[in-house]
């Protein structure tokens, strides 16, 4: 299984990077979460925000596989344990990649490798278009989208 999406984005790659990694734009896209990490190869990461156990809920965790500034980021992703009580089990990998085209930048992600019967599929996959779009509006005019939630 494999959830792959291609975003055409009105903004060099640096942009485009700070908007999927700096605080201020993943507390934007990713809804109120922030990373945390040390982006070396191996590394632990989490995205915390607020969520099922108050302002540090780990929505999300794992390892940074490759990391290259502007350009990629890839990772293993695990449910954080407040969603899953076999969350250390439930293992997808996330690769986002950014590369200039004209004057604008491609924004390619990858969700691949799930581990069998990972009940976030489904979710996930109705979910990137959403977070994607945000981060494609973001990057292009500082605002984000209004989902009604």
């Amino acid at each position: 299984m494999e959830l792959k999406y291609e975003f055409y984005i009105d903004a060099q790659p640096e942009k485009v990077w700070n908007t999927l990694m700096s605080p201020e734009g993943t507390r934007k896209i990713f809804y109120g979460c922030v990373i945390r990490s040390t982006f070396q190869e191996g590394d632990r990461y989490e995205y915390v925000g607020p969520g099922n156990d108050g302002d540090e809920t780990v929505h999300v965790y794992g390892s940074i596989l490759k990391y290259e500034l502007y350009k990629e980021l890839s990772c293993t992703e695990h449910p954080g344990p407040s969603y899953r009580a076999n969350h250390a089990e439930l293992e997808t990998r996330v690769t986002f990649t950014l590369e200039t085209v004209g004057n604008c930048t491609k924004l390619t992600l990858i969700n691949d490798q799930w581990s069998d019967n990972h009940p976030s599929y489904t979710d996930t996959e109705k979910h990137w278009w959403m977070i994607l779009s945000n981060v494609k509006t973001l990057a292009e005019t500082g605002k984000t989208l209004d989902f009604g939630w």
